[in-house]
Formats: structure tokens, sequence, C-alpha cells
């Protein structure tokens, strides 16, 4: 198995699902098939400015992190990580998340960016983050100085600040918030959530999240697009 540049275990929607096609739709892209989805537009933006306004999230694809984009440590391989991430779904029975609805996540300076969020938040989905958070870390090689200051440490928390050094990603465990981002960090977000809430409800027939796979993503190289390699089902059923 040949190396990406990066690899992520994210949680995301069965690919046959309404849920799945919407979010790849706002985004304009499968992360699954890697062809882009054309002509999602919300009232007041034509299709060329929501590209414009998804071009973030669209890379990595819809999806919520479980385990956030990671170079592989040295002395590990592909093969092994794959092993790993099988043995940890396996473990792991599927479950249901809660329902999820449009909402605004604020970073500061007057930006914010539009995400699907668990209406609740759900135990098991916390315990599935960290089981994959701490499972999964001795694959992980330590932040470079570019990764650490990409995360713009002055703006996190003293807590954050500590995940990131901990565990690569500064909302990890305790920090844990799942969300599917819809967009890129941007003003007047409130009036992009309230249009996609309208959009989901319309193409989304039930709101709810279900956990049944960890999906195994990679960067074939470094600013390109994230792929899913391969789904694991929770509970051990034949991968997909």
């Amino acid at each position: 198995m040949t190396a990406a540049a990066r690899y992520a275990v994210y949680l995301v929607p069965e690919p046959a699902s309404a849920l799945w096609r919407f979010g790849c739709e706002a985004l304009g892209r499968d992360a699954v098939t890697g062809e882009p989805c054309s002509g999602f537009a919300i009232d007041g933006i034509d299709a060329k400015s929501w590209r414009e306004l998804t071009a973030e999230p669209r890379r990595y694809g819809f999806h919520a992190t479980l385990k956030a984009p990671f170079r592989l440590a040295a002395g590990r391989n592909a093969d092994e990580l794959f092993a790993a991430v099988e043995t940890l779904a396996a473990r792991s029975a599927p479950f249901e998340a809660g329902p999820l609805g449009v909402t605004t996540i604020a970073l500061g300076r007057n930006r914010a960016f539009v995400a699907l969020t668990p209406i609740a938040p759900s135990a098991e989905l916390a315990r599935l983050e960290s089981a994959v958070v701490r499972s999964l870390d001795a694959f992980r090689a330590p932040l470079t100085e570019a990764e650490r200051e990409r995360r713009d440490p002055e703006r996190l928390t003293q807590r954050q600040r500590e995940t990131l050094e901990a565990w690569g990603y500064p909302y990890a465990l305790d920090e844990f918030r799942p969300h599917f981002t819809l967009t890129n960090a941007i003003a007047g977000a409130e009036r992009i959530a309230a249009a996609l809430a309208r959009e989901f409800e319309r193409r989304v027939a039930s709101p709810l999240l279900r956990a049944d796979a960890l999906a195994l993503c990679a960067e074939s190289g470094p600013e390109r697009a994230f792929t899913i390699v391969r789904r694991f089902p929770l509970g051990g059923r034949e991968a997909a």
C-alpha cells in the first residue's frame, strides 16, 4: 500500500443516503468518487459565488472529524494503519447519534462557518471519537511548526493549545464538537445558515445521523483533495 501525504479518519453518512447527497451537492464534490457536483446554489447566490463560499471544505469532503489529518509517523506504514482502523471499527457497534441541524460556529474576527451539528450531545459519538483519537495516535507524526501555525494558536484557548500539542488537533476529546462543515469562514454566516437550513429541510427527509462506519481518507499530495479510501463498517461487517 503506497503511503499518502496525509490520512484522516472521518465520520461520513452512508453514500447512498440523502444526507450524503446533500453534503456533496452543497460542497460541490463527492469524496467517494472524487468527482465534482455542480449546480447547487441558495437563494440570492449564484452557482459560481456559492463554489467560492465552499472552496475550503470542498477539499476535505463532507465529513465530521474523528482523527484530524496527519502524516504517518516514522516507522509506520499504510498497511498497518488500515489494519488498525479495521480492528477499531470491528470493536465498535453502529448507533444513532441523533438529528442534525444547520448552525453557525464562530471563529472570531466577525467570521463564522456554517455547519450541520447534532441538535443534542451524543455520548456514544464522544466515546467513538475518543477511541479513534487515542487508538490511532501512534500513527501520527509530530506536528511541524508550519502545521502548528496553520491552526492559528493565538486564537485558541489554553486548553485547545494543550490539546493541539497532545493530539495534533485542538478540538479533540473534551474539546470535541462534532460538525459537518458547509462553508468557508465568512461574514454574514447567519443569513447563509438560514438559507441552507431551508435547503436541508427540503432535500433531506430525515435529519438523523447514523454512525455506521469509520471512513479512512487520504490526501494524495500537499494541498490536494481528500478522498475516501475505504469505509470500515462498525461491527466488523465486510468493508466497503
